[in-house]
């Protein structure tokens, strides 16, 4: 079929000219392809010899012999020299191929190709090229023709996909693709050829013939154009791109690794809570690590066991403290781990058998992989574990968890890097974990310490209503260095008492309670105020391993209570106590409090109708820099007044002065207000919130005993002062309503008025109270305490003392200024507890 061929054929390349010569060796005819690469038309070329027309001189001889040779009927094939006749261009060199021919006459004739050598070296040297380019190449080439099919294929490109290169030539990507991603490599290359867009890095997946893993390709696509711009298929070029796939999920992993460490690191551990951080390490890991999560403690050391028996060997029980999951609500059981295959809810104790993965991950303290679980749970959940990671969480070389990590079908196995920052994440968790449960151990010893150096809730007094309250300037360990205390005294009285050691936390709040016990022993020797901070300002002194009974000294570095100079010493400031105290004992009967000051804030008094002042009471040093006396103060309190002692945490912070805060407080005293209310509406009123130092505030209103609770009575130093008493105390128990206790009273009253008689000199006073329990006073002249001894059966005396301690609940005897008081205590009958029987005492004594 004829048909004309588009320009661009390889004729066009290689520069193809043609000529003839006739029977007498010139030029008979001259193709105009000869005119346009040797310069010369046919003019000028026909007729001539073309030996003296393009030979340079020095060659013409052997031109002249190679004619005559093709005359004759020889082909010749050369290179000839020619120099072209306009100059243009440089001398050329042609290869002519020489066909013999004849004329019509039958005479020898020649016809001539000549080519242009510089142009035929140009194409076999890019024929070479594109040979090398195509053989040699790193990367698998191929070419497609227009029908999409295989043309040539090199071997890289057989190595790449597998088989040789043979078996490729007119096949398609259907022989040696997967039929899905061959659909896909075909639909790329009929839209390179249609619209001539390259297509880069497309990746295709498959499988090499003989090899079990899968592969990864990376193709790119171009389109092929022949000279004259048609084109003439799409060339491929392909590498397989697996490792490097490899490497960029690992090093991608490594990057998400880093990310959730960092994540870890700056979200896990900001609470001291428990659960707060359990839940906080699976909010780290779920979905980003794992699909779902769980965390077990121990429940022993939840409890506060240091070492629960079974935890060695992983048998001991367990609580789920936290769970997440980015599947479900709700847990899966795992078959080897879960008893019976069923899962653990938030908040169960449950054991791991002892043969699972779980209970060896927490025997050897070496992670474990657990085997999925495919049952009903999963096909409900619509996804099933498939791999799991139990995690021994290890602090401090102690197990005190297990963590277990899953992946769901359809996730990426566990591999060697996932364990390895499991691992990481539970060590982490666990410190944070151990931490929050060593503060919540401590947290609750120091709660039992505050609770222990702290009087109860609601303490009671003689002719007072009490109200207190306790504010921690530290809320990590809710201890401090203040404190107040009420103390019950002989006759009814009370001692009420705050303090403040100077520092905070737990150490100020033992060396509070020490100051605190040593007040309660000194109070109940019935020592005056004054007294009372002498001695304890020995014990403090004492307590900071000072230089001394009497040495003076102060904290180095530490600034002095307000107006108290530097005393002179050098000691370290870990072994300085210093503190304040305000020391008051109140009489219900004469309504008179006396107060004693060791460098504290005064007293506020609030009496009705009129305002709240502070008590005019000598401030005195703080306890512990010793060498300066205390005073005392005495002050009647009328009848429904309010007192308030405080510490300075209560009235003193960086925003503003004392002396503002002081104004503050006391305008926010109101004596109108119920007692409960009125601490509440301080707190409220005044800033209690700024953490800067511990707050204690004490608060009473004023009743005093009324006059049909006490009898007074003055007995002669006679014998038949011994009746008079028993006559007067037991007239006076029979208008109480006493009678259970007349026996006893009486009995007791003339031991008491017996001894004062007999040791005593001066005027003998009997005291009767009546409050929440029976009091009785016998008051002398004479110093000489009385001891108690016991008498031997021999004696017709040195019985009483000891029948006082029999039938009563509790005596003693105290100083006075002009002599010593014995006292007694009964309680009052309540049908529970019957009064003793004297006879019964009587006996037990012989």
């Amino acid at each position: 079929m004829w048909q004309s061929s588009r320009p661009g054929s390889i004729y066009d390349y290689i520069r193809l000219a043609s000529f003839s010569l006739g029977p007498d060796g010139r030029i008979d005819g001259w193709s105009e392809r000869a005119a346009e690469m040797l310069g010369i038309s046919a003019a000028q070329a026909v007729g001539k010899d073309p030996v003296e027309a393009f030979v340079p001189h020095e060659l013409r001889e052997t031109g002249h012999r190679a004619v005559s040779r093709i005359l004759d009927g020889r082909e010749w094939t050369g290179l000839v020299p020619y120099r072209r006749a306009d100059g243009a261009e440089a001398d050329g060199l042609a290869e002519i191929y020489v066909m013999p021919s004849a004329t019509e006459s039958g005479e020898r004739a020649a016809l001539c190709l000549v080519v242009d050598v510089k142009a035929l070296r140009g194409i076999e040297t890019d024929l070479a090229a594109a040979q090398a380019v195509f053989g040699q190449s790193p990367m698998g080439f191929t070419l497609f023709d227009t029908r999409l099919r295989l043309l040539r294929v090199n071997e890289r490109f057989a190595t790449v996909f597998g088989g040789p290169a043979s078996k490729y030539r007119g096949g398609t990507p259907y022989d040696f693709l997967p039929r899905a991603e061959a659909e896909r490599m075909t639909a790329a290359l009929r839209r390179v050829l249609e619209t001539g867009e390259s297509v880069t890095e497309m990746q295709l997946v498959g499988v090499v013939p003989g090899a079990e893993d899968r592969r990864r390709w990376s193709v790119s696509l171009y389109r092929l154009h022949g000279a004259s711009g048609r084109p003439i298929g799409v060339a491929a070029l392909a590498s397989d791109v697996t490792g490097r796939r490899r490497a960029e999920r690992e090093a991608a992993n490594a990057r998400r690794n880093l990310a959730l460490l960092n994540e870890a690191g700056a979200r896990i551990g900001n609470s001291l809570d428990l659960e707060t951080t359990a839940r906080t390490l699976l909010d780290v890991a779920v979905p980003q690590f794992c699909d779902l999560a769980s965390v077990d403690l121990y429940q022993g050391l939840l409890a506060g066991d240091e070492a629960p028996p079974g935890m060695s060997d992983g048998s001991a029980e367990l609580r789920r403290v936290a769970f997440s999951s980015a599947v479900s609500d709700a847990p899966l059981a795992t078959m080897a781990c879960c008893p019976e295959g069923s899962p653990v809810a938030v908040g169960a104790v449950h054991r791991y058998p002892f043969n699972s993965p779980c209970a060896g991950a927490l025997r050897t303290a070496q992670a474990q992989i657990v085997p999925g679980r495919e049952g009903e749970e999963g096909r409900e959940l619509g996804a099933v574990v498939h791999s799991t990671l139990a995690v021994p969480m290890v602090a401090r070389d102690t197990v005190v968890g297990l963590v277990q990590f899953s992946r769901t079908k359809g996730s990426e196995p566990f591999g060697e890097r996932d364990t390895a920052l499991a691992v990481e994440l539970a060590a982490r968790a666990a410190v944070c974990i151990d931490n929050a449960r060593l503060y919540r151990r401590e947290h609750e010893r120091a709660l039992m310490l505050q609770r222990s150096l702290l009087p109860p809730g609601d303490p009671e007094a003689a002719g007072l209503d009490i109200a207190c309250r306790y504010l921690p300037g530290t809320t990590a360990t809710e201890v401090g260095g203040d404190w107040f205390d009420v103390i019950e005294l002989p006759g009814h009285r009370t001692a009420l008492v705050v303090g403040d050691v100077m520092g905070r936390g737990l150490r100020a709040a033992v060396a509070m309670g020490e100051l605190r016990t040593a007040v309660r022993t000194l109070a109940l020797l019935d020592l005056e105020p004054a007294e009372v901070l002498a001695a304890l300002d020995e014990v403090a002194r004492g307590l900071g391993g000072g230089e001394g009974r009497g040495g003076k000294r102060s904290a180095a570095g530490r600034s002095p209570a307000p107006g108290v100079p530097h005393a002179a010493g050098t000691a370290d400031l870990s072994e300085v106590y210093l503190a304040t105290c305000v020391y008051a004992v109140y009489d219900p009967i004469s309504r008179r409090a006396t107060f004693a000051n060791a460098g504290h804030l005064p007293p506020v008094l609030v009496e009705e109708g009129a305002e709240a002042a502070l008590l005019d009471v000598p401030p005195g040093m703080p306890l512990g820099v010793g060498g300066e006396p205390f005073e005392e103060t005495e002050v009647e309190l009328a009848d429904g007044a309010l007192l308030a002692l405080y510490t300075d945490g209560l009235v003193e912070s960086r925003d503003h002065p004392l002396d503002e805060g002081l104004e503050a407080f006391r305008g926010a005293l109101d004596a109108d207000r119920p007692l409960e209310d009125a601490c509440d509406h301080v707190l409220s009123t005044l800033d209690t919130s700024h953490g800067e130092d511990d707050i204690a505030l004490l608060m009473a209103r004023v009743h005093g005993l009324p006059k049909d609770a006490v009898g007074d009575w003055s007995l002669a130093p006679e014998a038949r002062s011994v009746a008079r008493a028993r006559e007067l105390a037991r007239d006076q128990l029979t208008d109480w309503g006493l009678t259970e206790l007349v026996d006893t009273t009486e009995l007791l009253v003339s031991e008491l008025v017996t001894n004062a008689l007999r040791h005593g000199h001066g005027e003998i006073r009997l005291r009767l109270l009546r409050d929440r329990s029976l009091v009785c006073e016998v008051w002398d002249a004479d110093l000489a305490q009385p001891r108690r001894r016991r008498a031997r059966d021999t004696d017709e005396g040195g019985r009483g003392l000891q029948l006082v301690g029999l039938l009563s609940a509790g005596w003693g005897s105290r100083r006075t200024p002009r002599g010593k008081t014995v006292w007694f205590e009964l309680a009052l009958p309540d049908g529970d507890h019957p009064a003793p029987d004297p006879t019964e005492a009587l006996l037990s004594m012989f």
